[in-house]
């Protein structure tokens, strides 16, 4: 036994990746490593890349170092996005060894021999049009909650977006497997799961290519209300011209599924929603908060929002902010534009000066602050019930509701993992919500 490696890994970007990190992490351990803790020394990192933003490139580096530090000898491994879009430059930085693309970041353990150090960082990538294959994953052990992969890669071509040159088409894991997947972290005490892919609302296309939908969303959801021994299921992010009035019908009356939906929006203008090549206009966005509000009131709904794309004038801009102040939702996700290679985007006339891009995503993050600070006031005296986290932060014990109120009580290490019912009462200067207990819940 004391001849067993030690494997610690650093996920950078979306719950997509969290949840092939762990599943990485399992094959490792059964090939015969321990997993630790980033902090903690190791013979082995893995570093799970993403590139959709400029800073995600960055925190690459600082990872290894850190890496380096903790120990020089350790192999290092990247893996994910980035490691697909520009593996020789993740090769080059001083520390890596090994960098994998998309579809060979699944077969780590193929490609370690003794973890001794390599003079130069050594590249197994393919064609992105060869990830035409699915490996379903999950995340367990790492969150109260889970992530489950349901959907990876997107057809979509939207001008701003790597994804597709990064992940591929898309595709979609089997209904049985992801009922199974659901049933395995059902049976790890985990309490919430959160379905997670690139394209998620477009679930439903088999492997190789094959655009045929074996099964829609709708029944995706409908499918995984029905498993036994889960609390809750939280759909993440969803394309607004791909969530249809029957799935919101359908969460209005769910067992299981939450009234939290993250919808991107990217730009309240039609005009630069056509230059971005997205599938919708703003009239149907609105239609679909309308939707949400109509069967669930209390719903919490998040938005992302791109600013200073090329081409956003002052008075695009502005019809973004009133459009998202006029609309009843509840944060923002605010991505300053950031010029990535191999996109259309690059080669567009009327690129926003850096201060500009800055001075906007200032306003819109200071108007995030607002909605969210409405929001929470608008649930103040409803009975929630909240699923508690298991960090002890500066004396608290804090918690998501099942609306996404995020709610702070008095550290108790026993409400770790349990949900509790709760009374929404008065909102901290920290902007958590405080709380009173009303009942235990199973």
């Amino acid at each position: 036994m004391e001849n067993r490696k030690k494997v610690a890994f650093y996920t950078l970007g979306c719950k997509l990746n969290f949840s092939e990190t762990s599943t990485i992490a399992r094959n490792l351990q059964d090939e015969g490593f321990d997993r630790v803790d980033f902090e903690e020394v190791a013979d082995m990192y893995v570093i799970n890349t993403c590139s959709v933003t400029e800073n995600a490139d960055k925190q690459f580096k600082q990872v290894v170092r850190k890496a380096m530090k903790l120990n020089d000898k350790a192999f290092v491994a990247a893996v994910g996005c980035y490691a697909q879009l520009k593996p020789e430059e993740l090769a080059s930085v001083d520390g890596v060894d090994l960098v994998l693309g998309a579809t060979e970041k699944f077969k780590l353990a193929d490609y370690i021999n003794d973890l001794s150090k390599n003079d130069f960082g050594e590249v197994h990538s393919c064609e992105i049009s060869e990830a035409d294959f699915y490996v379903g994953s999950y995340s367990i052990g790492d969150r109260t909650r889970a992530f489950l992969k349901v959907q990876d890669g997107c057809d979509y071509k939207c001008t701003y977006c790597t994804i597709p040159l990064a992940r591929g088409i898309s595709r979609s894991d089997e209904l049985e497997n992801v009922l199974k997947n659901a049933k395995n972290i059902s049976e790890q005490n985990i309490k919430e799961i959160v379905l997670t892919g690139v394209n998620i609302g477009d679930y439903g296309k088999g492997e190789f290519g094959n655009k045929k939908h074996e099964h829609t969303f709708l029944e995706l959801v409908q499918e995984l209300d029905k498993v036994e021994g889960i609390e809750r299921l939280r759909i993440s992010s969803i394309e607004p011209n791909l969530l249809k009035n029957e799935t919101i019908e359908f969460v209005s009356k769910s067992r299981t599924f939450v009234p939290h939906f993250h919808i991107p929006l990217q730009s309240g203008s039609n005009d630069i929603l056509k230059l971005m090549k997205r599938r919708y206009q703003r009239e149907v966005y609105t239609e679909r908060v309308n939707k949400i509000r109509e069967v669930m009131p209390h719903a919490c709904i998040g938005v992302d929002v791109i600013v200073g794309f090329p081409g956003e004038t002052d008075e695009h801009f502005l019809e973004t902010y009133h459009f998202l102040n006029e609309m009843n939702i509840s944060y923002l996700h605010v991505f300053t534009y950031s010029e990535r290679d191999n996109t259309e985007a690059v080669t567009m006339e009327g690129v926003v000066p850096a201060d500009v891009r800055a001075k906007r995503s200032k306003m819109l993050r200071g108007l995030s602050v607002k909605k969210r600070r409405a929001f929470y006031e608008s649930q103040l005296g409803s009975n929630r019930t909240v699923l508690f986290e298991s960090e002890n932060k500066e004396g608290y014990i804090h918690g998501f509701t099942e609306n996404y109120v995020k709610v702070k009580t008095p550290w108790n290490p026993e409400l770790v993992n349990t949900l509790q019912k709760i009374n929404l009462t008065k909102i901290d200067e920290d902007g958590s919500v405080r709380m009173d207990f009303v009942t235990t819940t199973v």
